[in-house]
């Protein structure tokens, strides 16, 4: 056989079951799981394969099953029983193999999580990847640790009453809270459930990173809530239901030229549209015709039809020749980089806005350059 007569001597093999002390068994044991790890095995290699390993991690030194559990702690060559074995020894041998082995399945994960303590629960939080089951498990009985990693890492799969539970469950944990805001996708439910849970800091990132439905948007944007103000133009180019946003914010009276000409002014034609669609009663398929390829009269007719004053009219054509000449590269910041020269080119064409709109156009800009300027976070390794 070539893993045992060819890549290693029948040395190794009595060395790993006779040999005189731990220290001798576990560079053996790691000298196999290596060979074994790198080998093209046929089917009847690797049964051999699986029955070395078997033997390795019954061994009565924990330094013999602790040296199969990190050297083939990502290796796909591991048997699901064995893989089961080694998460059941003590926490040395048991934590390598949790982390990373890809033998466990959804199941076992989840068993492990409800029965095998808090240290394992925390780590298959860590896991390179988790699905929906096992972070149910997690969130409904894991400890706040493990709760947090999880929830702390992009690649565990949350459903959202999962994310639910784990807000009932730690409503008073900050650190816990903190991982679910900062998450990078969130349902705007679990978003406004947080906003009066969270911290100052923590709220701050949910309303300039996560969609706000349009009436808690709105809410926070007119005051109502007490810890934060909200840009609603940062919001319309979030929102993932233009139509809805735009309907709620009319309703309110809110959908105001001004509102519009800031957001299209920042690049967010998409809510430009909607909100021309829905001042105007003209569909929006029609709506966009009318801006885009009806030549230069289209887009006077549609905004005479939205009711709005006449004055901005070339302020909004020169936004919409602007975003005409302009494209995105593909390149790191591309989005960022196309609002800024959105807003510059804008403010050196259009003469009309008022003096208010101006200001928060420059503003952006600072706001802008000064994110741009920020240090990027190293990305920490498990």
């Amino acid at each position: 056989m070539s893993i045992t007569r060819a890549a290693l001597t029948d040395e190794d093999i009595r060395t790993l079951v006779k040999g005189a002390t731990a220290d001798e068994r576990a560079v053996a044991a790691h000298k196999l799981c290596r060979t074994i790890e790198r080998a093209e095995l046929t089917d009847e290699e690797r049964e051999r394969a699986h029955d070395i390993l078997r033997v390795m991690c019954h061994d009565a030194a924990e330094l013999v099953r602790r040296a199969v559990s990190v050297t083939l702690k990502t290796s796909t060559i591991v048997p699901r029983d064995v893989a089961l074995k080694l998460a059941q020894d003590i926490e040395s041998v048991s934590l390598p193999i949790l982390s990373f082995s890809p033998a466990f399945t959804d199941d076992d994960l989840a068993e492990i999580v409800r029965l095998g303590g808090p240290v394992r629960q925390v780590a298959i939080a860590k896991r390179p990847e988790l699905s929906t089951k096992v972070t149910d498990v997690i969130a409904e009985v894991g400890v706040e640790r493990a709760v947090e990693a999880a929830c702390a890492n992009d690649n565990a799969h949350f459903a959202d009453k999962a994310l639910d539970t784990v807000i009932g469950r730690f409503e008073q944990s900050e650190r816990v809270l903190a991982a679910v805001a900062y998450r990078s996708v969130l349902p705007p439910a679990v978003t406004e459930k947080l906003i009066n849970l969270v911290s100052d800091q923590v709220l701050d990132h949910l309303v300039s990173a996560h969609a706000l439905s349009p009436d808690t948007a709105l809410q926070i944007a007119m005051g109502a809530r007490e810890r934060a103000t909200i840009d609603l133009v940062d919001q319309a180019g979030r929102t993932p239901d233009a139509k809805a946003f735009v309907a709620h914010l009319n309703k309110n009276q809110r959908l105001t030229a001004s509102l519009l000409l800031r957001a299209l002014a920042h690049g967010h034609m998409t809510f430009f549209e909607w909100g021309i669609a829905e001042l105007s009663g003209v569909p929006h398929h029609r709506t966009w015709l009318m801006i885009h390829d009806a030549g230069p009269l289209g887009l006077r007719a549609i905004y005479e039809r939205a009711g709005l004053p006449a004055r901005l009219l070339p302020a909004f054509r020169a936004a919409v020749d602007t975003f005409h000449s302009m494209e995105f590269d593909g390149g790191a910041r591309d989005r960022e980089r196309f609002q800024e020269r959105m807003l510059q080119r804008f403010l050196t064409q259009a003469q009309t806005a008022s003096r208010e709109d101006v200001e928060y156009l420059l503003d952006k800009i600072d706001r802008l350059a000064d994110e741009a300027r920020k240090p990027k976070p190293i990305a920490q390794t498990a």
